[in-house]
C-alpha cells in the first residue's frame, strides 16, 4: 500500500487501533453484487457490426496498428501478435521491434510490415512530425509483449506512451515498464491494460493479493486511467471502472506461451475496425477464449500452442452460438 492509499484510508477512522485489514478493506472494496458474464447476445451484436463491411472500402478503413514488440529472443511474441491482429480484421498491421529481430519477425508472414528500431538509441523516429512513421498515422498502439526489461526499452514505452493520442493497449513488459509509481491518469483516454494477476500485483506494489483484491484493484485502476482493465485469468475480469463483467470462454489448455500476446493483438485490431475501448476488450475476451475452445477441441488442451488459438480465430468469429 503506498502512502496515497495509507492516508486516505486512515482519514475514516477516528479512534482505536488501525490494522493493515482495516486498511485495505476500507481502501479496497469488493463488489459483491451478483456476478455479470458476457452474454451471446452482446457477442452477436458486436460480431454483427464488426463483419458489416461495405463493399466499397479498402484495407486503410479496417485499422492501421502499430504494435511495439519483441526482443532478441522473444522475436516471437512481436510475430504472434501482428498475426492474431491480422487474423481478426486489422487492414495494416505494422511491427515496430528491435532491429535484431527484425528478420525473425518479418519472416513469419508476408502480411506484417516490420520497422526495426535502435532500441538503445532516441525514440525521436517514431514519435509524430518526425521519421517515416509519426505515430499520428494509426489507428491503435499496442506495447508490451516479448519487450524485455531493460532501460532502454522502458524509456520507449514511457516516451510513446507520453505522444500517443490514439486508443493504447498494454500488454506484458509495457505494464512491467511503468510500475505502482506510475501516474495512470496521464494515460491516454480509452487504453486497455491487460494485466494477469502476477503483472497486477506488481502494478500496485502488493505481492500479497487475492483474486477478489486485484479486481478491486482493476476497478480503481481503471477509474484512474479512464480506460479499460482486464484482469487475465480464470473467468477474467473485465471493468472501467463503472461496470465490470467476467468472460466464461476458454480453457486451461491456453495456459501456454504466447496466450497473451494473441489476445494483445486482437484487441488493438477490434479498436481500429471502430469497436471502443470496452467493446473491444469484452469481444475480444471472448472470441480469445472461444478460439483456445475449438483450438482444446482439435488439439487437446494439452497439446494446444498459440498459434492453434490463431488458426481457430476464423471459426471462432463465424461460429453464431457456443
Amino acid at each position: 500500500m503506498n502512502q496515497h492509499d495509507f492516508q486516505t484510508a486512515a482519514k475514516q477512522f477516528r479512534a482505536g487501533k488501525i490494522s493493515l485489514s482495516d486498511l485495505t478493506s476500507r481502501v479496497f472494496r469488493v463488489d459483491k453484487s451478483p456476478e455479470r458474464t458476457v452474454t451471446k447476445s452482446v457477442v452477436s451484436d458486436l460480431l454483427d457490426r464488426l463483419k458489416n463491411r461495405e463493399n466499397d472500402t479498402h484495407k486503410g478503413d479496417y485499422g492501421r496498428l502499430l504494435i511495439f514488440a519483441g526482443s532478441p529472443g522473444m522475436s516471437g511474441a512481436a510475430a504472434l501478435t501482428g498475426l492474431a491482429a491480422l487474423r481478426c480484421g486489422a487492414g495494416l498491421v505494422t511491427v515496430a521491434t528491435d532491429q535484431r529481430c527484425q528478420g525473425d519477425v518479418a519472416v513469419c508472414h508476408p502480411s506484417l510490415m516490420t520497422v526495426g528500431l535502435e532500441i538503445a538509441e532516441s525514440v525521436e523516429p517514431l514519435l509524430p512530425g518526425t521519421g517515416s512513421q509519426p505515430l499520428a498515422r494509426y489507428d491503435c498502439l499496442a506495447m508490451g509483449p516479448g519487450l524485455g526489461t531493460s532501460n532502454a526499452a522502458g524509456r520507449w514505452v514511457r516516451a510513446l506512451l507520453a505522444e500517443a493520442t490514439v486508443p493504447v493497449v498494454l500488454d506484458a513488459d509495457g505494464l512491467n515498464h511503468l510500475g505502482n509509481a506510475f501516474d495512470f491518469s496521464s494515460l491516454p483516454p480509452s487504453t486497455i491494460l491487460t494485466p494477469h494477476g502476477g503483472e497486477m500485483s506488481r502494478l500496485m506494489g502488493d505481492e500479497n493479493l487475492d483474486r477478489d483484491r486485484q479486481e478491486a484493484y482493476a476497478s480503481e485502476l481503471a477509474g484512474r486511467c479512464r480506460g479499460v482493465v482486464i484482469l487475465k485469468g480464470y473467468r477474467t475480469f473485465i471493468t472501467d471502472g463503472k461496470q465490470a463483467i467476467h468472460n466464461t470462454t476458454g480453457n486451461p489448455g491456453m495456459a501456454t506461451a504466447g496466450s497473451g500476446d494473441v489476445l494483445t493483438g486482437m484487441i488493438a485490431a477490434l479498436i481500429g475496425q471502430g469497436l471502443s475501448a470496452w467493446e473491444s476488450a469484452v469481444l475480444g475476451c471472448y472470441l480469445h477464449g472461444r478460439a483456445g475452445d475449438i483450438a482444446a477441441q482439435q488439439k487437446s488442451a494439452v497439446a494446444m500452442i498459440s498459434t492453434d488459438i490463431i488458426d481457430c480465430l476464423s471459426e471462432a468469429i463465424n461460429a453464431r452460438s457456443g
